[in-house]
């Protein structure tokens, strides 16, 4: 049976360490560490491709990219995001919408989501309309609220093509 629509959620953490760049939707934002991880480890991005693959109740993109091989070392998420997206069109279906939810204590986000959103919405092929981004903290819970990590959560809605 063809869905007229389906939808997909993704989830992705990464620990801060000293001597990286912080990625987060595409967007390198000033800060005194980075994310840790075999790509540039952007987990905003991660947790929305892995959203758009499981719309399709394909694996995640540790499946597609694992971290055990030296050819995605230091891979743009951008990348990664565009294959899901790939993917979704082979199936017959586009990206309707996407909404994201990214957890950290610091640096503060909010300033850098505008252009977040253009860099996703080029990569998903939607408008910037299209694509919701919220930050928040963790309340001071965890290690994301213990600021030693970011934590984000999406969820994609595809349509049918």
């Amino acid at each position: 049976m063809s869905l007229p629509f389906r939808v997909g959620l993704g989830y992705d953490i990464h620990r801060l360490v000293a001597g990286r760049k912080l990625v987060l939707g595409g967007v390198t934002i000033p800060s005194e560490v980075g994310l840790e991880g075999h790509s540039d480890a952007d987990v905003l991005t991660h947790a929305l491709a892995d959203a758009v693959l499981g719309a399709l109740a394909l694996p995640d993109i540790g499946h597609f990219f694992p971290n055990t091989d030296p050819k995605f070392r230091g891979m743009d998420s951008q990348e990664i995001l565009r294959r899901a997206v790939a993917e979704a069109k082979t199936r017959g279906y586009k990206v309707g919408n996407v909404d994201i939810a990214v957890l950290a204590e610091r640096p503060r986000l909010s300033p850098h989501i505008n252009a977040m959103k253009v860099v996703l919405a080029k990569s998903l092929e939607v408008t910037v309309e299209e694509v919701g981004i919220k930050a928040t903290t963790n309340e001071n819970c965890d290690d994301v609220g213990a600021g030693e990590a970011i934590a984000a959560h999406a969820v994609a809605m595809l349509v049918k093509a």
